[in-house]
C-alpha cells in the first residue's frame, strides 16, 4: 500500500482534527439536543454578533462566520464545540485569506436557533434584528 508522506490541501470543506465535544448533557428543553457550556455559548454568540451573518440562499437558512486565516485556532475550537457545523477553506483569493464556518439544516434549527433565541434579549438591537429577519424569512 502506497501512502504519501504529504497531504494535499484542497479547497472546500476542511476536515476536523481531533474533534471532541464540549457539550453538556442537559440539552435544550423539548429537543433532546445537547448545548455547550455557558462560556462556550457566550463566546460563540459574541462571535456571531460581531462577525457572523444570519441569512440564507433563498431556499434554506444559514449562519455564516467568515474570518482571516490567522483565526484558525478559533475555527478549530468551533469544530470541536459544534461538530455539526461545517468549516470551509482556507480560501486565498482577491487578496484575502479566510476560513468560513457555516451552520445549516437540522443543526441550525435544533441547536443554534434555540441557543440564540434564548439569549436574544441580551443581544444588541442590530444583531437581534438580523437574527429575527432570518427566522421570519425561513419560518424558524
Amino acid at each position: 500500500m502506497s501512502r504519501s508522506l504529504f497531504h494535499e490541501k484542497l479547497d472546500g470543506e476542511t476536515s476536523g482534527v481531533g474533534c471532541w465535544r464540549a457539550m453538556r448533557a442537559r440539552g435544550h428543553p423539548g429537543t433532546g439536543v445537547s448545548l455547550p457550556d455557558d462560556f462556550s455559548a457566550g463566546f460563540f454568540i459574541g462571535l456571531l454578533v460581531g462577525e457572523g451573518h444570519f441569512g440564507g440562499d433563498g431556499r434554506q437558512p444559514q449562519v455564516t462566520l467568515r474570518m482571516h486565516v490567522r483565526h484558525e485556532k478559533l475555527f478549530r475550537w468551533l469544530e470541536r464545540v459544534f461538530p455539526e457545523g461545517r468549516l470551509y477553506g482556507p480560501y486565498h483569493h482577491g487578496g484575502r485569506d479566510y476560513y468560513q464556518w457555516m451552520a445549516r439544516g437540522e443543526f441550525l434549527r435544533r441547536t443554534l436557533v434555540p441557543l440564540v433565541r434564548d439569549r436574544l434579549p441580551r443581544l444588541d438591537d442590530y444583531a437581534a434584528e438580523r437574527f429575527r429577519s432570518m427566522c421570519e424569512r425561513y419560518g424558524l
